[in-house]
């Protein structure tokens, strides 16, 4: 084979389903909806309203939230067809690999990596704010050192607390799968429970004022107001969305994948997007939107601001244990990316080694470490911008895949128990919001991802192209 017919190979999904098996399918639609939620109604929503609000679109960040839902609806609508009929570790990566060839699906993998990797230090970074506000009240404070991460000007250090919870949740989802998802079910129902309480709570404290005006005017030369604001606040909040993308990770480990997993996917963005929208509504009408700015703790603050220190300590005790599930999703997602690099041969092939328990526990500890690293020293809204950026490099390469995937449906591939509507429009339609948003980021998380895909491409032709396992079963 010539480099170019090794780039474009395509891999047979017979062979992942063979390599797959040893791979224990026991997540049932709950429990992905559990995983799913846990992400998406997670770290995002406890902090980002706020920032978002603050920083670019005032009380329109509600407008913000529903088109990132629109954009990431339809994602998710071809998310839901691949996974029925592609239900193989790695998702984009794998279905990539297998609709576009082994190139493309290492981009779109390397993409992937850089949204997980992150995602993790940022679910982390915002748990540590919500554990220090907490601490703060009973008048326990770390040094500036230990408490925050460097802010590129000299000052912070290690966030020490975001560097041990990443390495705890490493340690418990080491246990096995099944006692990961009964924590996990049990953590996402107290976290939806205390974000009815923020609701019921903050309803009673909300001034109409703060709503005028909705739509603030844009500051020329910023990214603030107007519609150009309103699109920056759906770029950086768009990250919020990435739970049906992380536990699509999860596809070989599910049961019945073909139903289950459409019906974790969809039902994790429908219940997710009426979480936000709601809360950002209460959020800008307790006080107005500025009082926000650099706070990533927002729906406790405004708790407190309005005089209810008991429902906001409640809120952030509660949100210390709800964003675990994130976390545990996260990690759960991006090791099971590695574990299919390491199937795949694109890394050392002792990344998807299994322990006793079935998990690939190297890849597992490597994904913990690294995030532990990252999230320790950079700060939060720097990370919550890179974490979108491959999300929507995801998003597109899988909403043109539908195209692909569709002339072999019935072929040699399944006929899926679920298409994505209104072929062959949406798919593009899909793409191309995608590409709107991605075209909204800050200019440093778009050249961070630029960078980051070519070291992802020096990688593939250095070490990648020369180990890569080609249609051999493990």
């Amino acid at each position: 084979m010539n480099v170019w017919q090794r780039m474009t190979h395509k891999q047979d999904p017979k062979v992942y389903a063979d390599k797959d098996k040893k791979l224990v399918p026991s997540l049932r639609t709950i429990d992905l909806l559990a995983l799913g939620i846990g992400i998406v109604v997670g770290t995002g929503i406890f902090t980002l309203p706020g920032i978002v609000a603050a920083n670019h679109a005032g009380p329109a960040v509600t407008i913000s939230f529903i088109l990132g839902a629109i954009g990431a609806g339809m994602a998710a609508l071809a998310y839901a067809e691949m996974s029925s009929v592609l239900p193989f570790a790695g998702s984009a990566f794998s279905w990539i690999n297998v609709l576009f060839g082994e190139f493309l699906g290492w981009i779109c993998g390397w993409a992937l990596l850089a949204e997980y990797f992150v995602a993790v230090a940022f679910v982390a970074s915002g748990w540590s704010a919500y554990m220090q506000g907490l601490l703060a009240q009973i008048h326990l404070q770390l040094p500036d050192y230990l408490a925050k991460a460097t802010d590129f000007k000299g000052h912070g250090g290690v966030d020490i607390l975001t560097v041990l919870i990443i390495v705890l949740c490493g340690f418990l989802i080491s246990k096995g799968l099944k006692n990961v998802s009964r924590v996990e079910n049990t953590l996402v129902v107290l976290k939806v429970l205390v974000i009815l309480l923020f609701i019921a709570v903050g309803m009673t404290a909300v001034h109409f004022e703060n709503y005028v005006p909705f739509i603030p005017p844009h500051k020329a030369g910023t990214n603030f107001g107007g519609w150009q604001g309103i699109l920056a606040g759906t770029s950086q909040l768009f990250l919020v969305y990435i739970g049906f993308d992380a536990i699509s990770a999860n596809t070989a480990e599910t049961k019945n994948p073909e139903k289950t997993m459409p019906r974790g996917i969809l039902g994790t963005l429908a219940i997710g997007t009426t979480l936000f929208v709601v809360v950002s509504l209460v959020l800008v009408g307790m006080f107005n939107y500025k009082v926000y700015a650099g706070n990533a703790e927002p729906a406790a603050f405004a708790l407190r601001k309005a005089g209810h220190v008991f429902s906001a300590n409640v809120l952030s005790l509660v949100a210390i244990f709800g964003m675990l599930t994130g976390l545990i999703g996260m990690q759960m997602a991006s090791s099971r990316l590695i574990y299919a690099f390491g199937r795949d041969g694109f890394l050392p092939s002792g990344l998807s080694k299994l322990d006793k328990h079935h998990n690939p526990s190297r890849a597992l500890w490597l994904v913990t470490i690294a995030g532990a690293i990252v999230g320790g020293v950079l700060p939060f809204t720097f990370l919550s911008n890179l974490v979108s950026a491959g999300t929507l490099i995801a998003f597109i390469m899988v909403s043109l895949g539908i195209y692909r995937l569709r002339a072999r449906e019935g072929v040699n591939l399944p006929n899926p128990s679920f298409k994505m509507p209104l072929y062959p429009v949406l798919p593009a339609l899909s793409a191309i919001v995608s590409g709107i948003i991605f075209w909204e980021l800050s200019v440093d998380a778009k050249w961070m991802m630029v960078i980051w895909l070519i070291i992802g491409i020096i990688f593939y032709f250095v070490y990648g192209i020369r180990h890569v396992k080609q249609n051999e079963p493990m």
